[in-house]
């Protein structure tokens, strides 16, 4: 073939620019010094090679050459030809070409996930890297700009031995935006699966959204033995403590400037960037997920943590998260009843109670037991609901606070959350996961059970 044909040609050249110089050394009417010496001669010397540019060359390949045309002629000058058929096809690259420019800060250890969940099959990530090298399309493009650094070689000995919780902030690029408001990503990890047990997107690292985050975690897995945090205002807070409290859980906050101990998470939020984070479009543009509400968002989230990263091997661990998490010989974790669930979870404030047996909260007025006036009481409470409070005292339950003057009925904490209509269309990776998560969770449900098969009723009740 054509190509076949230029490279023959190449290699004839090659030889006979060999040839040119080995040619004159060996002459048998050259002595041993006169060859010496014309062997350093040429070797100090820059000659133009077979492809135009100029070259040296060291005496020890001069004298290979002399050997190998004294034993074989001239085809032994010529270069062996490599016959390398192509492992990987040209529009696969393209197309993994094409995601890069797309969105410079795909790995591409990420470009290889999205190929395989659009195509079913994907090259190598090293195949991958090399091409981006050789094209020019950088390297593994990191929101930070700076590789984050990981401290500390602890890890727990058990699942739910300590969890560790913090919030992902978009950083120095700005990261999803529902709204136009940037969001916040409160996740809490298991330290020794690195299994997320609980994550959700928000608009801020608030109070009302770590107990949210931390009251699904504990409803779906239990309780673990210790919890830790940085000093964020949500992870000092009095409800968050309060929670923890009341469910017998241990935190402990990390020390300010020295972040020994959070390299998991730090790990973690990396990862979150680099497989998540990259494939949600903030511009409006084409090519990726735009999302348009927060419920979408988190669902995007869910479904990219289930079907990807808590089946894919850690690099430290060598586990699947699922797989270390859920292992057969991990003690379970402990749950609380729910009605120690609910009062956790609650808002509580202390109040004292006026000589008329009243108390006020978020400028409302209630009335409460005549015996509690003129004691500190605590009142217990939804945020979202301030018709109903609950009343203890040293830990009893009091009864309910009655509502005498009502003006606000959620606590000014709250802010609502307004949705903004998005889309966006391309190779959507994310929208791939969330499907293959639905089919999974769709094959998870007991159909004949919802249609009333008291059998298969039966079967569940003993397993």
């Amino acid at each position: 073939m054509p190509g076949g044909r230029s490279r023959a040609a190449a290699a004839r050249d090659v030889a006979l620019f060999r040839y040119s110089l080995i040619r004159p050394l060996a002459d048998p009417g050259l002595d041993a010094a006169a060859r010496g010496a014309l062997v350093r001669e040429l070797a100090a010397q820059r000659h133009v090679g077979p492809a135009g540019d100029l070259v040296t060359v060291s005496r020890s390949t001069l004298d290979r050459w002399i050997r190998a045309w004294r034993s074989g002629g001239f085809d032994a000058l010529v270069p062996p030809q490599r016959h390398v058929d192509p492992r990987t096809e040209a529009a696969m690259l393209e197309l993994a070409a094409a995601l890069k420019r797309e969105r410079p800060g795909r790995t591409a250890a990420q470009v290889a996930r999205v190929i395989a969940a659009e195509k079913g099959w994907a090259p190598s990530a090293r195949t991958l890297q090399r091409h981006f090298a050789r094209h020019g399309l950088g390297g593994r493009g990191r929101d930070g700009g700076t590789p984050t650094q990981v401290f500390g070689r602890f890890e727990a000995d058990a699942p739910n031995e300590l969890w560790i919780c913090d919030g992902l902030h978009a950083g120095t690029v700005r990261g999803p935006v529902v709204d136009g408001r940037d969001t916040v990503l409160l996740a809490i990890i298991d330290d020794h699966s690195r299994y997320v047990v609980g994550g959700r997107w928000g608009f801020g690292e608030n109070t009302l959204g770590l107990q949210a985050t931390l009251h699904d975690a504990v409803r779906a897995h239990g309780c673990p033995v210790g919890f830790y945090c940085d000093n964020g205002g949500a992870f000092v807070s009095h409800q968050l403590a309060w929670s923890l409290a009341v469910l017998d859980i241990k935190i402990t906050h990390s020390r300010a400037g020295r972040p020994q101990g959070r390299g998991k998470i730090e790990r973690w939020n990396r990862t979150c960037r680099e497989q998540f984070l990259v494939e949600i479009e903030t511009g409006g543009g084409a090519g990726g997920s735009a999302v348009s509400t927060l419920a979408e968002l988190n669902r995007l989230f869910n479904a990219w943590l289930h079907q990807h990263y808590h089946r894919a091997a850690h690099s430290e661990t060598g586990q699947a998260p699922a797989t270390r998490y859920h292992r057969d010989d991990a003690s379970p974790a402990r749950r609380p009843d729910p009605d120690q669930v609910r009062r956790a979870f609650l808002w509580q404030e202390r109040r004292g109670v006026s000589s008329f047996a009243t108390v006020s909260l978020a400028g409302n007025r209630y009335e409460v037991d005549a015996s509690l006036a003129g004691r500190k009481v605590d009142l217990l409470f939804n945020p979202f609901d301030l018709t109903r409070i609950d009343v203890e005292f040293n830990g009893r339950p009091m009864g309910q606070a009655v509502p005498h003057q009502v003006k606000r009925h959620a606590h000014p904490d709250v802010t609502p959350h307004v949705p903004a209509p998005a889309q966006a269309t391309g190779i959507d990776y994310l929208r791939l996961l969330e499907a293959a998560h639905q089919t999974d969770t769709g094959r998870a449900i007991n159909f004949p059970a919802l249609a009333g098969d008291d059998r298969h009723d039966n079967e569940d009740e003993r397993r």
